[in-house]
């Protein structure tokens, strides 16, 4: 008979606990980016309806990853870990809405843009100029706006609470130029809109239609 001591492995998690683990640990991350000023462990547990000891434990390879950070004061915040995430998924999202912002520009013979929320502004992602115009509007990828100006961060804002119909406004961002927009619903973490830009008044009616499908064209490519 064999009587050498054997070393028991530690047990693996069951497949639930994992699962309700990472759950916890992705709404963590959800409420600390909702709060401007961050949140304490104390807060979290609150939130969460979990003990302070389990926070931590969520805490910790958060942190270590870099998604999460500790200011001076103890509170959480959201850690430069999720910007690199975030940079690397523009490309993916660009990709994903070419097709759509495509078929729109060469619809309506303007430029097609979409707009995704990054700091609190609005971000060119993607810009899509139409190949058979004399004349037409140079959006540059990357340029930034406030939400509360232009089409596509109104229609950003409109999103937020819930509202698709789309957004026209003129000359908010640029004098002389016409935007229309509409929110992309439906994409889990993802706040963006669809628009056009113009140096003519456009049809809100028809234009404002053939954006809003675009929109929607978007929205079930990034899911």
């Amino acid at each position: 008979m064999d009587t050498t001591p054997r070393r028991s492995n530690p047990p693996t998690p069951r497949g639930g606990e994992s699962a309700q683990t990472l759950d916890r640990g992705l709404r963590l991350l959800h409420l600390v980016a909702d709060a401007p000023g961050g949140l304490t462990v104390t807060e979290l547990a609150g939130q969460l309806r979990i003990g302070r000891a389990a926070v931590y434990r969520l805490v910790a390879p958060l942190n270590a990853h870099g998604l999460l950070r500790r200011d001076t004061d103890g509170r959480l915040r959201l850690g430069v870990g999720v910007l690199n995430l975030a940079r690397r998924a523009q490309p993916l999202l660009a990709e994903g809405a070419l097709p759509a912002l495509r078929q729109l520009a060469e619809q309506t013979g303007a430029t097609a843009h979409l707009t995704v929320v990054e700091g609190g502004e609005g971000v060119a992602l993607a810009v899509v100029e139409p190949s058979w115009t004399a004349l037409h509007v140079a959006y540059r990828t990357g340029a930034r706006h406030p939400l509360e100006r232009g089409a596509a961060g109104r229609a950003i804002l409109a999103g937020r609470a819930g509202v698709a119909e789309p957004v026209d406004t003129a000359g908010e961002l640029q004098s002389g130029a016409y935007g229309v927009a509409a929110p992309v619903l439906g994409v889990p973490g993802l706040e963006a809109s669809v628009g056009v830009v113009s140096l003519t008044p456009l049809d809100t009616e028809t234009i404002g239609g053939q954006v809003r499908t675009a929109a929607g064209t978007v929205a079930d490519a990034l899911r």
